[in-house]
This record gives structure tokens, sequence and C-alpha cells, in this order.
């Protein structure tokens, strides 16, 4: 039996073969060829390949959403063979007897400019259609697997650590669960396992191995458990506790449909964490009464240029009708520190995670907070949209934002465009000094949201993203929750609800000093809300005490 001890970051019990990502090298370099047929011969199958592959998604988006949800995969296979494009593709590959790899990155980007360029808004969004076929036929061309997964079969993912911008490019119906040799429980591979509600475990050193490419794994992502080749003893240990999460899972699905609300009366709002329209589905599954953090950021992560107003606005309105009247917040634009975005081209800081990051970016580029401003009160039209403002340290920075947004309904007013000019706005709270300034914070907006990771951080000066601090990172301080109660005491006496929409609003163990406290909604993973749902209906709020504030 081999046994690889890590770190737990997301719960459950699952078996699978080990599958090792490898990160893809999608440097293109020009070269000149020997045998200009056989490149040819290389770029038609790349071609016949990206049309095999877009078909397929036609189908089944037709499948799932209907006809008009195919619509977008059919152009791009027809763009595949448009005349235009392969022409300028050949002529480079002639012109310059170069590698196709280059010869389709160049009439790529050719065809991406000249649209971009275009005056009609619909034409300009279309340079992104074009950038998606030319990396599809790049992706193929160099053999890069599709969602970054070779296999016919489920996995599970072993990495040394993933980035936000390769997790997005994952095909998470391949994934089994996760398993990191570094990476942290507060990391965003383990963020995304919990939205997943797959087992994921981090820390796994340099024990896990390549060498186990392929081979069957049992994971158990409460204890941190990597086991191969286990013994009968163990094997029966992971069958019993497989049997008994089968089981839970059962349970809680007779937690769809209730109230969610303690046994004296007392109702709390139950939300859901998300980064994507696609995360959406998991809502819906799990019962989720809304999202209370949409972390709009993904938009930027996964996109090769700044996402244009109408393609957040497609987003944004998607998310808003499939919740069909229910609440939905957006988190407004939060990269730096570890969400990086090549084409913002931010400075190399010492420190990021307290350099220029989140609101300190978009009050720094107006233009950018213009754009999502202006997709997101569009898509208010459709749903029950809340605007959400990260990183607030300060009053004037709410009143820049508050500035901000009259001026873009300003516009949308005069252009004759539908918005709702209601659409609650919010500020998140995870600093120190918004705690400190929450009296004054909530006088200006509607709700607050407490982001517990990065209050921990920065409350107990730790990295959320180093796996070696241990004991010393501790979202169960007294610290960090009496910074909770002065939150929660300020919004109150303000008249302004306030939630929690980090990893800690899942913490069964401070669900009653939550209630306590007064907290009025948690957002947590979409996996995580029926088991929630079940202890509040269990609570008695009246009885919650504070005892966890007091120093032991």
């Amino acid at each position: 039996m081999i046994l690889i001890q890590g770190k737990g970051a997301s719960k459950g019990i699952i078996n699978g073969p080990l599958y090792f990502y490898k990160k893809a090298d999608t440097t293109i370099t020009k070269t000149t060829v020997d045998d200009l047929d056989a490149e040819k011969e290389r770029l038609e199958a790349a071609k016949a390949k990206s049309i095999e592959q877009l078909e397929a998604l036609a189908e089944k988006a037709r499948e799932e959403a209907g006809d008009e949800s195919a619509i977008l995969f059919e152009t791009h296979a027809m763009f595949v063979e448009d005349d235009d494009y392969v022409e300028t593709i050949n002529d480079c590959l002639e012109e310059e007897n170069c590698n196709a790899e280059y010869a389709v990155k160049t009439a790529g980007e050719q065809f991406a400019e000249m649209f971009a360029a275009m005056d009609d808004a619909y034409m300009q969004a279309r340079a992104s259609d074009i950038r998606d076929v030319t990396q599809r036929i790049l992706n193929n061309l160099m053999g890069i697997a599709e969602g970054g997964i070779d296999s016919e079969e489920p996995v599970i993912l072993a990495a040394d650590d993933l980035a936000p911008s390769e997790t997005l490019q994952l095909d998470k119906s391949k994934i089994l669960g996760f398993v990191l040799r570094e990476g942290s429980g507060n990391g965003h591979t383990a963020i995304l396992a919990r939205t997943m509600g797959i087992p994921a475990i981090c820390g796994c050193g340099e024990e896990l191995t390549e060498a186990y490419q392929g081979r069957t794994a049992y994971i158990d992502g409460e204890t941190g458990k990597v086991v191969l080749d286990p013994d009968e003893l163990t094997l029966t240990i992971f069958r019993n506790k497989f049997a008994k999460q089968q089981e839970m899972k059962e349970l809680m699905e007779t937690m769809k449909g209730q109230e969610d609300v303690t046994l004296d009366g007392r109702h709390i709002k139950v939300y859901c964490n998300i980064g994507s329209p696609d995360d959406v589905t998991a809502v819906l599954n799990n019962d989720g009464q809304g999202i209370g953090l949409f972390r709009s950021e993904f938009l930027y992560l996964k996109s090769d240029d700044y996402p244009t107003e109408d393609q957040q606005f497609e987003a944004y309105k998607t998310v808003a009708a499939a919740m069909n009247g229910k609440t939905v917040i957006i988190r407004t634009l939060d990269i730096g520190a570890d969400k990086q975005v090549p084409y913002f081209n931010l400075a190399k800081e010492e420190n990021p995670a307290l350099g220029v990051r989140a609101i300190r970016i978009c009050l720094n580029r107006p233009e950018v907070f213009r754009t999502q401003l202006r997709a997101l009160y569009r898509a208010s039209a459709y749903g029950k949209i809340a605007i959400m403002f990260p990183m607030i340290t300060s009053v004037w920075e709410v009143r820049e934002c508050k500035r901000a947004c009259e001026a873009v309904m300003k516009e949308l007013k005069k252009e004759g465009l539908p918005f709702n000019p209601d659409t609650e706005l919010g500020i998140m709270i995870e600093t120190p000094a918004s705690v400190f300034m929450a009296e004054e914070l909530a006088k200006e907006v509607d709700f607050f949201s407490v982001g517990t990771n990065d209050l921990t951080q920065y409350t107990l000066a730790c990295d959320r993203q180093a796996n070696d601090l241990g004991k010393f990172f501790d979202a169960h301080h007294p610290a960090v929750l009496r910074a909770l109660k002065m939150t929660a005491d300020a919004a109150h006496h303000n008249g302004i609800w306030v939630g929690i929409c980090g990893e800690l609003g899942a913490d069964l163990e401070l669900l009653e000093t939550f209630l306590a406290i007064g907290i009025d909604e948690l957002s947590v993973s979409p996996a995580s809300v029926l088991p929630l749902r079940a202890a509040i209906r269990k609570s008695i709020a009246k009885t919650c005490t504070l005892d966890k504030l007091e120093c032991k």
C-alpha cells in the first residue's frame, strides 16, 4: 500500500485513475519547413478535427439548451472553412514557407484586429469568436488536449498547483477530484472543487510523482489521504465512508424545497458563490436561494483581451434570467494578487496582496470600470442584480464607485437602454480598515458581504495561499470573529443587512456563532447549501452564544 498524506481542501471520497496535468507550451515561433505539402496536410487535419469538435459541441448545446445555444458553435465551425480566412493562412504558408502554427496565428491576428477596428459593435464582438476558432486550430496543431485532459474517462487530476486561468480551461465533466503537490485550502483550485462538490487535497509534496500516472487512487478530501494499492482494511474503511457519503447525499435531497429557518423562526438567506454562468446549474440543482457572489473576474481570466460590454452583458443577463427573480450579487472586477491577467500589464509588485488590485484597479482605470458597470446595469433589467465592490477600505472609494454608477445610469437613460435604477450597491468587508470604518461605510451602501478568506489573511498577517502556516492561519481566531461582530453591529445599526461570502460561511462549527452575531446571509459553494440548511433547521437562534469570541 502507498499512502501520501496531504491536507484536505474539499470533503468527499472518490477513486479513479490519476492524471497529471501538463502545462501546455503555447509559445509559437516561426520556423522554415522543408516539406510544405506535409505542413498543409497537418493544417487540414487540424481544421477537420476542429470542425468535428465544434459540431459535437453544437449537438450537445442543442440537446441541453435548444437551437439558439448551438448557433455559436455552428458559426465557429463555418468560420474554420471561411474562404478569406483559409486563403490568408495558405498565402502565409506559401509566401513565408513557414510552419502551420505561425500561419494560423498570423491570419487569426489579422482577422481579429480587422473586426475589432470596425464601427459596428456586433462586428467588434466577432473578434473574440475569431480568436477562439484560431486557438482551437492551434491547439489541434500542437496536440494540446481540449479542456486540458486527454482522457476518455473521468480522472483524479494531479498537479503542482493550478492558476485560476488554468482551472477555467479544464473540462469539468472529466474531473472526479483534485490532488495537488502544493496549493492551499484557500486557493482557487480548492474553491473550484468545493463549487463542484468534489474531493480535493493539497500539499501532497514530492511524494505525489508522475510515476503514478494512470494508476487507480483512493482519495479522502476530509483527511487528506491519497492511497494507491490499499490493503483490505484501508479499502474497507474507504468503502464504508463512501457508502455513508452516499447516504448523506440522499438524506440531503430531502432538504430541497425547505425553508432556511431555525427552530425558533429566525430566517437566514443561504446563497451560492459562483465563478461563471456555467455554475448556475449547480446552484439550481442544490436549491440555492440566490447568488451571493458571482466572481466576475473569471470573465477576464478566461479571455485573451478585455471582454467587451456586450460579452459581459450576455454573461450577467444569462445568470440573472436563469435565477428567475432571485438575488444575484455580482462582484466587480477583482484581479491582482494571485489572479493575474496578462493583458492588463500590471506592474510586478513585491507584495501584490497589498498592492494595486480589485477596486484600486477599477478606480485607476475608469474606462475598464465603466464598461463593466454598463454591462451590469443593462443586465439589471433582466433579473434581481445587485452590485458589490471588493477591497474597500475608505469612504471616498465608495463615493467614487457611486459616482461612476450615476454616470453610467445617465448614459443608459440618454441612450434609451433599460436598467433598474434601484439596483442595490454593496461592499465587501475584507480588511481591518473596513471593519473599523464599518459605521461610516454602512451609511453609504445597501449591504455588507464579508470576504472571510481575505479578512483572515489581513487580520492575522497570514498569506492565504501559503500551505505551511498551519495553525497560524486560523479562521476561528477570536480576532476574526470579533471583526465579524463589529461589522454586523455597524450594519444593523444603520439598517442594512450583512452576509458572509467567504469559505467560512459553510463552516458548520461556526453556524451558531454566526446566528449569535446576527449574520443575515451565508453564501457558500452550491454543494454546501443542503448540509447548511439542515444545520440551520436544527438550530435555536436565541440560545446561540458568543463564546467563540472569547480567548481560551
